[in-house]
């Protein structure tokens, strides 16, 4: 059943997971610690959204054995009235933070959900495994479980015929022994955003050539199990102030390391086991992909839409309207904005139940727009730091406008319909999005949020039907 924000944040603190940041094991309530407090507090309002009676039929279905209801993420669509659901669900969580929740609880829910619903294809071999993924699914949705997930071995050598030594120390997390209990694991993965603040960690195939069975393994484990920890890179929240750092000190998300330490996984968790063949055919047959695609562009397009309202906020603040230039590269961001909406709408016209009754929208064109936004967001950033100009430099602090030069500021930094101090948050805003650690870091997030555009962009050109256009050209030729 939906559980609150609080609910949330005290499951969270009571699990006190191993988390490591700036070389020290956080102690205490890790909802208190400056790196965590903001996005904590967040994620908890997504979860009191779906408390409000006002958003129950969208963000929650009933559940008729628990007479109770469940988070919109866990439900399997069945029809394009679901899909039209989900995506309406998630622009209202991803607007409550302009989309810049990467991973908000729906996400790696929704791949619970694709892995749920098609539990058989596990168990076509031993049905434990198909037994156990459905237990997973079954116990998410009734306790309404947050996860991270980790699907990316440490980049030792990423050259094309690397493989690791299994004779050399263990990196890349592999199962070293099997045990009556269940499994253990040993070694590391990456890139678990939001690692350490979720109730449970889901572990996919990292994919590629598996050089032996020992790879070869997929689970959900809780968070503070023992030997598991999460190490964290340096935070980007800068500070508490909502005016000097708007959305780094709410929703920096942070991304670890999962290190496994001898964790021992019972086998009541495990749903993959040196099984080549489901491992090789699991994304396609259980269209998790396509199923994540579909959240992450709802995300995207609440995202542009944000930077829209932001680039004509500052367009408006310092009365560059007039300008043809400016104009035209706001229209940039109006182009890719309906771009996206297109894509997103076609891939749901065209969608097609797979074999478990899931409704899955159309890859083809989910593929092309998480090939079109990386390319873009780049370039919005580019277009709010260009029409920002100084503006992005010249930044006082909230401390400032409480000391005793505030009226320097006042006068000197004020908008042609703005006063300084609004100008000024309305400039920190931008920069904290295209400046600031927090913000360049965003960058490069959506640059590979979904793995390698590269590869991304060959499997789209090999998997895409062009037949019929070839013969189209052919009938043209004498």
């Amino acid at each position: 059943m939906t559980i609150s924000g609080k609910d949330y944040i005290d499951r969270i603190d009571q699990l006190k997971n191993e988390v490591w940041i700036n070389g020290k094991k956080i102690q205490g309530k890790i909802s208190r610690h400056d790196a965590f407090k903001g996005v904590l507090k967040s994620k908890a309002a997504l979860y009191d959204l779906q408390l409000q009676p006002e958003y129950e039929d969208i963000l929650t279905y009933p559940c008729t054995e628990t007479n109770s209801r469940i988070g919109f993420s866990f439900q399997q669509p069945v029809d394009l009235n679901g899909l039209e659901i989900r995506e309406k669900a998630t622009k209202i969580w991803a607007r409550t933070n302009a989309g810049l929740l990467g991973r908000s609880p729906d996400y790696v829910n929704t791949g619970i959900m694709a892995l749920g619903t098609a539990s058989a294809l596990f168990g076509e071999t031993e049905s434990k495994y198909g037994n156990q993924m459905a237990a997973i699914y079954e116990s998410a949705k009734l306790k309404d479980i947050s996860f991270t997930h980790t699907l990316i071995n440490p980049q030792v050598n990423r050259s094309i015929t690397y493989f690791e030594d299994s004779s050399k120390k263990v990196i890349a997390a592999k199962i070293i022994e099997e045990k009556k209990e269940g499994i253990i694991i040993h070694g590391a993965r990456l890139l678990a955003t939001q690692g350490g603040i979720t109730d449970e960690v889901l572990v996919l195939p990292a994919g590629g050539n598996f050089i032996d069975d020992s790879y070869i393994y997929a689970f959900t484990i809780a968070s503070n199990t023992p030997g598991i920890k999460f190490i964290c890179r340096e935070s980007f929240v800068l500070g508490d102030s909502s005016f000097d750092y708007p959305l780094s000190s709410r929703f920096e998300e942070m991304d670890t390391i999962v290190v496994f330490d001898h964790v021992l996984v019972p086998w009541e968790r495990v749903f993959l086991y040196k099984d080549m063949n489901i491992a090789v055919k699991m994304f396609g047959e259980t269209n998790l992909n396509s199923l994540l695609l579909y959240q992450a562009v709802s995300r995207m397009i609440v995202k542009t839409e944000f930077i829209l309202g932001l680039a004509e906020k500052i367009v408006d603040a310092i009365q560059i309207g007039d300008y043809q230039h400016v104009k035209d590269k706001v229209s940039e961001i109006i182009v890719s904005l309906e771009i996206l909406k297109g894509l997103q709408l076609l891939s749901r016209h065209n969608a097609k139940p797979n074999k478990w009754g899931t409704m899955i929208p159309d890859t083809k064109a989910l593929n092309s727009a998480i090939l079109f936004f990386p390319k873009m967001y780049p370039r919005f950033v580019e277009i709010l730091q260009l029409i920002s100009g100084s503006g992005l430099i010249t930044l006082p602090s909230s401390e400032d406008f409480s000391s005793s030069i505030r009226g320097y500021l006042d006068s000197y930094l004020q908008g042609a319909n703005i006063e300084a101090k609004d100008r000024v948050q309305l400039f920190r805003l931008a920069w904290d999005l295209t400046m600031s650690p927090f913000g360049t870091r965003q960058t490069q997030y959506e640059r590979f949020f979904f793995g390698d555009p590269v590869r991304l962009s060959m499997s789209l050109y090999n998997s895409y039907p062009k037949e019929e256009f070839l013969k189209q050209v052919e009938s043209l030729l004498f």
